[in-house]
């Protein structure tokens, strides 16, 4: 384990979310200071069907669309379920919690405290990064993944 420990919080809603909330929840999410890393959790949407009779051809999604999140572009691989965050302190949940409100308006959720992100280098994380591989990077590594974590640069 690193030698601190960070507090680590979930944003769970009653639903999967659309990329339009997806993105308004983001850019409220980017503005509070605080956060160290955030992955986004749910099904993946793959660009092209993996399997079956259709594979190797196009996949026409809906869900799949490119969000703008800050001043930057981010390309949905997934349809957004929970949100998981690593904060630098506890003081950060409530301006989370105030952050997350104008967003969810129509639907309810609920922000969990707890242990949700790996912080120890595992064999996926040695092998996608190597073995000088940025601590803030472990943990963020999907295996079936062909590319890298996108990072967003928020207030610091």
């Amino acid at each position: 384990m690193t030698e601190t420990t960070f507090p680590q919080c979930r944003i769970v809603t009653e639903r999967l979310l659309n990329p339009e909330t997806t993105e308004r929840l983001l850019n409220h999410v980017v503005s509070v200071p605080g956060i160290r890393r955030m992955v986004l959790n749910g099904p993946r949407l793959p660009a092209t069907v993996t399997y079956g009779p259709a594979k190797g051809l196009a996949n026409p999604h809906t869900m799949r669309k490119t969000i703008h999140v800050g001043d930057q572009e981010l390309e949905l691989q997934v349809h957004v379920g929970t949100i998981l965050l690593e904060l630098e302190n506890r003081e950060v949940i409530p301006a989370l919690q105030a952050a997350c409100k104008p967003v969810f308006t129509d639907y309810s959720f609920y922000i969990q405290e707890g242990r949700f992100m790996k912080t120890d280098p595992s064999l996926t994380d040695y092998c996608k990064y190597g073995p000088d591989a940025d601590k803030t990077m472990i943990g963020l590594a999907d295996p079936s993944s062909k590319s890298r974590p996108v990072i967003l640069q928020g207030n610091k």
